[in-house]
Parts: C-alpha cells; structure tokens; sequence
C-alpha cells in the first residue's frame, strides 16, 4: 500500500507539472506551483529565481553532501502532437503531456526519493534541487544556484535514461566562424569568393578526426549546421561565415578542441562558451558499483544535460527513454515511474560517499 500510496503522490505532481507550462526561462508558474506542493507536505523551501530547492533535516557540516536534481523547464511543443501538450492524459499505461518524459518523471520521483531517505539517518546530507533553464543550458538556471548551496561531493541528475547509469556524457561548444576574400564582379575574373574559402575548412571539418577517442563516449563530433553568404546573384562575397556545433568527449577540454581548430582552420573562429564540457565520473565510484550489483548497465550518453555545469562527480539516471524527448505526444511509462521509485532508494540509501 505504501509503494502505492508513493506511486500516486508522484504521478498527482507530474501532472500538475504537466498542467503548468513551464518553458524555458517562463517557469515562474511551474516554480510556484512546486514549491506550494513541496511546502503542504511540511517541507521547508527555498527559492532563487525559479529554482527550488529544500535540505534534509539535521545537516551535518562533517558529512559529505548528495544532491538529487532534475529539471522544471521544458521545450516548445513540437508540431504533430495529437494530445494537448499540457493536458496530463493516461491511456494503456501511459502518461502523455509535455514534459513527462525530459525530465518530470525524474523531478517527482527524485523528490519521492528525497523524502523516503531523509525519513531515517543517512550517511550524508541531502538536497533536492528542481532547476530551470536546463534546456537552453540557461546562467539562471542550476549554475546560479551552486555557490548558495553547501559544497556537494555527489550529484544525481535525472534525465530519461531507462533508468541506466550514464557514466559519461558529451560536452557541446558552438563556434561561430567568418571566412573573408574580397568582393568582385561574378562576370569577371576579380575577387576572391569568401565561399570557396570556408568551403576549405569545411572540407577540413568533415574529414579531421580528433586522435583521442573515448570508450564510453567514442569520438569527438564536429558537425557544420549553418552557413550564410552574399548579397546578391552578381556580387562575388566576401565574406561567408557558418557555425560549428562540437560534441566533446571526456578525453578534451573544450578550450583544447578550440585550440586545435583553430590552428587548423583559415577563418576567423569564436566559442559562444566553454563551459559546457564533457562529464563523467569514475567507474570504481560506489555508486556506479553499487548499480552494477543492481543489475544495471553504465553507458556514455551523447546528449546534454546540466552535469556539464557541476564541478563534482555525477551520476545521470531516470526513468524514460531519451528518444521520446521533444518529441510530439511524449508520454512516460506508469511502470517506468514504479521502477524509478524502487531503485534510487536501493542505490542511494546507506550509500557511503
């Protein structure tokens, strides 16, 4: 009756969350709706922007910190949905609704887990974070709220991973490059065409392979996906600039892949930022032993979350599968949630950091 009981209260919260649009940087409603749940089941809050967050009781300053985590904000809805975004519908098993899968279901089940640990001692401090902007990678998101909180030594993020440990996960910098040649007359030979210049490097681009290749991550994945040129059909340009999208692996630093672009390409290159790097945490940890006894399998994730923003080891894991995210009618599984609620517990509690 207890798991039951549990398994409701978390599916009533994700459909609240559902019901409240919450996309990136405009979660106030999402933020207030939460923490109005969080506080009439007795918890005490706190509040930064649309960052919510709440500490186990009895903090101990000589014990390390864990930090469960998962995210408020949600994309657009994408065209093709059949079911209304933000209208919670179950059917054969399912929850539909915005949000569901990337990342509510994680949310209401971190927060269940939360409050099952802290009902007896454990061996750490316990916080519970429900962060914005996560998907636009946003500064007032998870990255303002670090320095408020005490110094974690473990986090769980909670994204869609089949309830997997991703040990591992692909950083992004987008670079922004211009090529210049000088403008002529497209009827005459003068000029130098800007175009065929970053075709060079693009060319460049496409055949490089980056030497350092990760086991759990593979390679680095260096990906042109847009370009702009000219004026006008009779204007040879003289400039075309185009941008680059940079999936990093653990083995780089994102400032190291700069560099080494850099010296390679003939255009002018700038980073949007650095500070989205490659994450992963080592595969002796207890934690990613303890999900191996668990039955679980570690794997290197290839998408983004904000474990690129934490500065201490992290675990991704949650229910639901990454490939249902931004999709039309995304929908969570009822029996992904119960899974999800019996095994944070089982990896988390008594946990030794």
């Amino acid at each position: 009756m207890e798991k039951e009981a549990t398994l409701n209260e978390a599916l009533n919260l994700l459909k609240v969350l559902i019901s409240t649009p919450s996309v990136s940087r405009d979660e106030e409603a999402a933020a207030n709706a939460l923490q109005t749940y969080m506080e009439r089941s007795g918890i005490l809050t706190n509040r930064s922007g649309n960052n919510v967050w709440c500490t186990g009781p009895n903090f101990d300053e000589k014990k390390p910190t864990l930090l469960l985590n998962s995210h408020i904000d949600t994309v657009k809805p994408v065209s093709g949905w059949q079911k209304q975004p933000f209208t919670p519908t179950e059917s054969e098993g399912r929850l539909y609704g915005l949000g569901s899968n990337d990342a509510g279901g994680s949310l209401v089940c971190l927060f269940e887990t939360f409050r099952m640990l802290t009902q007896k001692e454990q061996p750490y401090n316990l916080i519970f974070l429900a962060s914005c902007e996560e998907e636009v990678s946003g500064k007032n998101g998870v990255e303002s709220v670090l320095p408020k909180l005490p110094p974690i030594t473990l986090g769980i993020v909670g994204e869609p991973t089949g309830m997997q440990p991703a040990v591992a996960e692909k950083g992004l910098m987008v670079l922004d490059a211009t090529a210049h040649g000088i403008a002529g007359h497209a009827a005459r030979d003068t000029g130098d065409n800007a175009i065929y210049r970053a075709m060079h490097d693009i060319e460049w681009l496409r055949n490089y392979r980056f030497e350092r290749v990760s086991p759990l991550l593979g390679p680095v994945k260096a990906t042109v996906t847009q370009i702009n040129a000219g004026t006008q059909h009779n204007v040879v340009p003289d400039t075309c600039t185009f941008v680059i999208d940079i999936r990093s692996n653990e083995m780089y630093t994102n400032e190291e892949l700069f560099a080494i672009i850099g010296e390679q390409m003939e255009s002018e290159v700038s980073a949007r930022s650095f500070r989205l790097n490659s994450s992963h945490i080592d595969t002796a940890h207890p934690l990613v032993r303890r999900a191996v006894e668990l039955g679980r399998t570690p794997f290197g994730s290839p998408t983004l979350s904000d474990q690129a923003l934490m500065p201490f080891p992290t675990l991704k894991i949650g229910p639901g599968q990454s490939e249902r995210s931004h999709t039309a009618n995304e929908y969570i599984l009822i029996s992904e949630l119960e899974e999800a609620l019996a095994l944070y517990p089982l990896l988390l509690d008594g946990l030794k950091l």
